[in-house]
């Protein structure tokens, strides 16, 4: 069996959720992966809630408002940051890139990110579902937890030190233990949605359908990384400090002494 009627249905309805949210990007298409991602999020957390409202338990309920926090918590941070007069360039350049695509494109990056959504929400969905409680969904939650945590302080600590020194790169806090613990955050947060759900799936399609989100959401994160190496190298590569600091500290996971991902080729990402 791939998803049960119940679970069928509630599929087609998020899927259906998540188009008309992510429709935002035919406004602006770079909004398909930015504040229609995050409000996505939010909105599939609201819909699983009150689908099964009746059957929440305390670890259920937690995990669905950290989704909820999430969509919300990224989507103030976008609008917020395209407002800000030290983000201009790089929204023009934005919105450059957004102009350039065209009709059928957008077609398929909708339908495409709608269904993406859907999928790194839906081990939310099949935890409700179970009304259970069992050591899996715990362990994910908490693993959430740090993810949000470890997102919400390197944020923090990073405009804190932009604010004393806006041109120089950011290596105390957390970020002295790894160069980027914001995007180590997300990729925990998001492993941990999916841990929640793993020993509850009542059929294959569930399953297949929650694998397929974390994959992908872990790749674009592996790409975003890699991105944010090549920006950076480029900026500061002249810093003899900064390269000590890329050969000292590793650059996603602490005390794995893994420093570079430049010829990494992610095609998602």
């Amino acid at each position: 069996m791939l998803f049960s009627g119940s679970s069928g249905n509630v599929l087609l309805l998020a899927f259906g959720l998540s188009l008309a949210v992510s429709a935002l990007g035919f406004l602006r298409s770079d909004w398909f992966i930015s504040l229609g991602y995050g409000l996505s999020i939010s909105a599939l957390a609201v819909l699983y809630g009150v689908w099964w409202f009746d059957e929440k338990t305390w670890v259920s309920m937690l995990q669905l408002a950290l989704l909820f926090f999430y969509g919300i918590r990224l989507s103030s941070h976008l609008f917020l940051r395209e407002r800000s007069s030290s983000y201009a360039s790089e929204l023009e350049a934005s919105k450059s890139r957004s102009t350039r695509m065209r009709g059928p494109i957008k077609l398929v990056v909708w339908v495409s990110v709608s269904a993406l959504y859907v999928a790194m929400s839906w081990p939310a969905a099949v935890t409700l579902s179970s009304a259970t409680l069992g050591f899996t969904e715990i362990i994910g939650v908490m693993l959430m937890v740090v993810g949000v945590g470890l997102e919400l302080t390197a944020d923090l600590q990073k405009a804190a030190a932009k604010t004393r020194d806006p041109g120089r790169f950011v290596q105390t806090g957390l970020f002295s233990w790894v160069r980027y613990p914001n995007y180590l955050g997300e990729m925990l947060f998001w492993l941990g949605n999916f841990v929640a759900s793993i020993l509850l799936h009542a059929g294959l399609g569930s399953f297949l359908l929650a694998t397929v989100g974390l994959v992908c959401l872990e790749l674009i994160m592996l790409g975003s990384t890699r991105r944010l190496e090549l920006k950076q190298a480029v900026r500061y590569g002249s810093d003899p400090e900064f390269v000590r600091y890329t050969q000292a500290i590793p650059i996603l996971f602490p005390f794995i002494p893994f420093y570079s991902i430049k010829r990494l080729r992610i095609y998602l990402g």
